[in-house]
């Protein structure tokens, strides 16, 4: 019986800084059942040892170091030197659940149509973290729905009818809106396909500064719409 050739993912890993949690990003791809997989990191200006810890992995990853310009031009880097039909991304201090690839692509094998499959999120506080820092941080207690790129496998022909990520804070809200508005379809699965870490560093998001640049985003997507319906994502 001729086995069946599954489509290569290309999973992109922006880092900046984050060589304490690499290592075990990084693992949480490469322990997935699915395969084949291409892993590109993209470092984004680091000056800790993420590159050290990146090149440690020789062939069984691609690495690219370019100037510190965000998360979204980093993101935007990778997926230009991506080869695969559907692109994923990782955060490179969060971990995928050892099964989120093969459960993804067996929910767009069965529903066709679908350009984008997401799943649940799990945060936890890490285990390195101060009490002070450990008081700050506010932990869901339980999964919730997540539609952020760490979450997402996306078709390719999906992700380019979409476009980049923009170079600025809220760059992934900013792209999820563009993708409702062009009607993109897509799948919330039941499961947790990700667990997110929250720590000293990634607390700084919820800083007032930040705030104002999601509601320029979502300024900037209402305007967009005025004269029109907007599409919208299925499986919400």
């Amino acid at each position: 019986m001729t086995q069946r050739v599954r489509p290569l993912i290309s999973t992109i890993v922006p880092v900046y800084n984050a060589g304490l949690y690499l290592a075990s990003a990084l693992e949480s791809v490469l322990n997935q059942g699915y395969r084949p997989i291409e892993i590109i990191v993209v470092d984004d200006g680091s000056v800790d040892g993420s590159a050290e810890t990146a090149r440690a992995y020789g062939g069984r990853i691609r690495y690219h170091r370019q100037p510190n310009r965000g998360a979204g031009a980093a993101r935007n880097a990778g997926i230009d030197l991506a080869t695969g039909a559907y692109f994923a991304f990782l955060d490179a201090d969060d971990l995928w659940t050892e099964d989120k690839l093969e459960r993804q692509m067996d929910a767009l094998d069965a529903d066709g149509p679908a350009d984008m499959v997401f799943g649940h999120v799990q945060h936890f506080v890490s285990l390195d973290v101060t009490d002070a820092v450990r008081r700050r941080l506010k932990c869901p207690p339980g999964p919730m729905p997540g539609r952020v790129p760490a979450t997402m496998l996306v078709r390719r022909d999906a992700f380019h009818r979409v476009g980049y990520f923009s170079s600025r804070i809220g760059e992934a809200v900013e792209w999820m809106l563009r993708a409702l508005d062009l009607g993109l379809t897509s799948i919330m699965l039941p499961d947790v396909v990700l667990r997110r870490r929250l720590h000293a560093g990634n607390s700084a998001r919820l800083s007032r500064g930040v705030a104002r640049e999601y509601a320029a985003v979502l300024k900037q997507t209402l305007d967009r719409r005025r004269g029109g319906g907007s599409a919208r994502l299925q499986g919400a």
